[in-house]
């Protein structure tokens, strides 16, 4: 899937852009049953995660503040999932891999993997934040995240809220939130106009691209329905970082073939 002309110019305009059924169930339903299989895995002690990966649990959980009803009701996010390949296989996805080299370039990496889960019953906010934040790369225009709901990403659910075209701006200051319960790394931007967001509900198999500079996050959960979703970043070869060499880092991987 290559991106049209129009589609390029709103990501650029607006910081985002939506592609609505870009992953069908099948492989939606894979992502989720490796997920599951994993977070189910690690509490029964069965064997251990491959690679850097980690699953991290829900700050409510860790502190007490909630009783998990399951081990999947525990779970905040899973990181870094580049060595399995189940998993790892939603980064090579044909559609998805033609939109990213549409806006990057043909020589592109993956970094930053995630599988975001917001289980029912926790506060799971998301601070409104900038992923380069997360960054030591220049420039911005050559960085995408890409998030794919697994499971439908409502206002209900908590689904990730934007401020169009505050990619414009520099990378602003950020700090921990002053709230209850903050999961870990989750740091938000210390002034922002809530007024200006626009709440992006999704299905799943839709597709969210984002600048690095968007101005985004997400709210509670407030059904009694687990929100998931698949996330990674991209990265153009001709990015450059003030450290050593970033192709180098153990979780980052060049995209070579596309995948059906």
């Amino acid at each position: 899937m290559n991106l049209t002309p129009a589609q390029v110019d709103q990501y650029f305009e607006q910081g985002f852009l939506l592609l609505p059924g870009l992953f069908n169930r099948a492989e939606l339903e894979g992502y989720d049953r490796r997920f599951i299989e994993l977070v189910n895995h690690q509490a029964n002690e069965q064997h251990g995660l491959s690679g850097a990966m980690k699953i991290m649990r829900d700050v409510m959980v860790v502190k007490g503040a909630v009783q998990p009803a399951s081990p999947l009701h525990a779970v905040n996010k899973l990181l870094c999932f580049e060595d399995d390949p189940a998993l790892f296989a939603y980064t090579g996805q044909a559609a998805l891999v033609g939109a990213i080299r549409s806006l990057l370039g043909e020589e592109i990496y993956s970094l930053s993997s995630n599988v975001f889960n917001k289980p029912p019953g926790v506060d799971g906010r998301h601070p409104m934040h900038q992923d380069l934040r997360y960054f030591k790369l220049t420039p911005a225009d050559k960085i995408i995240g890409v998030w794919t709901a697994i499971l439908p990403a409502l206002r209900e659910t908590g689904c990730l809220a934007v401020i169009p075209g505050s990619h414009k701006g520099g990378l602003l200051a950020h700090e921990n939130p002053d709230w209850d319960y903050v999961n870990a790394g989750f740091y938000g931007i210390v002034e922002v106009d809530l007024d200006k967001r626009v709440h992006v509900e999704m299905q799943p198999g839709d597709t969210l691209l984002f600048h690095p500079l968007l101005i985004h996050g997400s709210g509670r959960n407030k059904s009694g329905e687990f929100r998931r979703a698949i996330s990674v970043h991209y990265a153009a070869a001709d990015c450059v970082s003030p450290n050593a060499d970033w192709r180098n880092n153990p979780q980052t991987r060049k995209i070579v073939n596309r995948t059906t």
